[in-house]
């Protein structure tokens, strides 16, 4: 996205269950007025906790999907997501807008917003281990299935990956995700 553009980039964040993209998608919004949060619909029960989603039936979902008002969906884990068409308004007004995804969904996104920024958020393992082992949501074995995932590979052919440590230090993965969003081959307008 060259500086000046209308049309601000999509940022997706990806990475395994407990590498903290939520901290950090929240943080870089709170810390930069170009950057905005786009909540997914997910087909999971209001009180499942964890990140902060619009919750739907299955039923609803298929209805939302029929009346298109998906710019992006996708079925993981036994769920249904979904990023709602309000993300092209922002985009409209120049801003970067971060959204959670699923790795598997990453091609489908960059042929749908062109303009794909992918941070994809690490942990190392004993962090991650300890992380979803505290936040009390799985048992042992399914976290266990969870830190198997984590080193999946993603989709060959994104123009635009980086790699962010969430290991330590929140602002230090806030100061390399910035990095990495306006970085020369993917800046975003500059707003007065």
């Amino acid at each position: 996205m060259k500086v000046g553009a209308s049309v601000g980039p999509v940022i997706a964040v990806v990475g395994a269950s407990g590498v903290g993209k939520d901290s950090l998608m929240e943080a870089l919004a709170a810390r930069d007025p170009r950057l905005c949060l786009m909540r997914r619909v997910v087909t999971r029960a209001p009180e499942a906790g964890g990140e902060d989603y619009d919750a739907v039936s299955e039923d609803a979902f298929c209805e939302l999907v029929k009346a298109g008002h998906f710019a992006l969906h996708w079925h993981a884990h036994g769920l249904h997501y979904g990023i709602p068409l309000a993300i092209e308004d922002l985009r409209a007004q120049g801003h970067g807008v971060l959204v959670n995804l699923s790795r598997a969904v990453l091609a489908t996104a960059q042929e749908v917003f062109g303009d794909l920024i992918v941070l994809s958020v690490t942990a190392r393992p004993e962090i991650l281990a300890e992380r979803l082992t505290k936040r009390g949501r799985e048992d042992s074995a399914e976290v266990q299935r969870r830190l198997a995932r984590a080193g999946q590979p993603l989709p060959a052919g994104l123009l635009r990956l980086h790699e962010i440590d969430n290991s330590g230090d929140l602002g230090l993965a806030v100061a390399q995700a910035k990095a990495a969003i306006y970085s020369a081959d993917a800046p975003l307008p500059v707003r007065g």
